[in-house]
Order: structure tokens, then sequence, then C-alpha cells
């Protein structure tokens, strides 16, 4: 089985079996592992485009933690191609119960995925 990105940043796999392309960005996927990555994985499904963190907890506030849901909706690079939503808990005496997040939460992982892709478009010699 061999990997080859294309040059929309788009993954293509070849086997025997024939050549599928995946559908989605491989510079945002790959820069949404890597924003991500201080968080423990849930699942990654990089045919469907949707990654999911498991719960974190900081260690200076272990009473909260955050999950985080990546969402790559495009073979493109482009801003309106990826999605974030976070969730977040606090802890109680009754258990882990949800809390309101703050929006702009999202909108700075998103940032942060989106300039990470960049550079690792620029890196791969893929254009400004």
């Amino acid at each position: 089985m061999d990997i080859d990105e294309t040059s929309t940043g788009s993954t293509a796999i070849s086997s025997s079996a024939g050549h599928i392309t995946l559908g989605v960005n491989s510079y945002l996927w790959h820069a949404t592992l890597d924003t991500l990555s201080f968080m423990p994985l849930h699942s990654a499904d990089p045919f469907g485009g949707v990654i999911i963190t498991d719960w974190y907890s900081s260690p200076s506030a272990s009473n909260e933690r955050t999950r985080v849901t990546a969402y790559i909706l495009d073979r493109r690079l482009r801003a309106d191609g990826l999605k974030v939503t976070v969730f977040r808990q606090t802890q109680t005496p009754q258990g882990w119960v949800d809390a309101a997040v703050n929006p702009e939460t999202a909108v700075k992982l998103e940032d942060a995925i989106l300039t990470r892709a960049r550079e690792l478009r620029l890196a791969s010699g893929g254009g400004s």
C-alpha cells in the first residue's frame, strides 16, 4: 500500500485493490492531529474526517475537563473546511456535569489548526 499527497492536499492510497482518494485535506488532517496532540485521542477517522479527543484535564485545573471534536469538511485547505466543537465539564460532589464553553475556545483552536495547516503546506512546497 502506498500513500501519496496530491497537489490539493488530499491523500490518496494505492493498493492492489485500486486507487482511493480520501475525502479530507491532508494538511488540515495532520494539523488537527498536531494541534490536539496534548489531548488523548479517542478516535480518528481519516475517511470521514472526524477526530475526537478523550476528556482532558489540565494539571492546573483538575476539577474541569475538556473534549474536542474536529470535523474536516473539504478536500481543499479552506477556513470553512474545518469545524471544531468543544465540550467542557466540571466536577461536583455528584460527578461530572456539563458546563458552558467560551465560544472563543473553538475559534482559537480552528485558527491554530489553520495556521499549522498552512505551515505544513508551505513546508511541503505546496505554495502560499
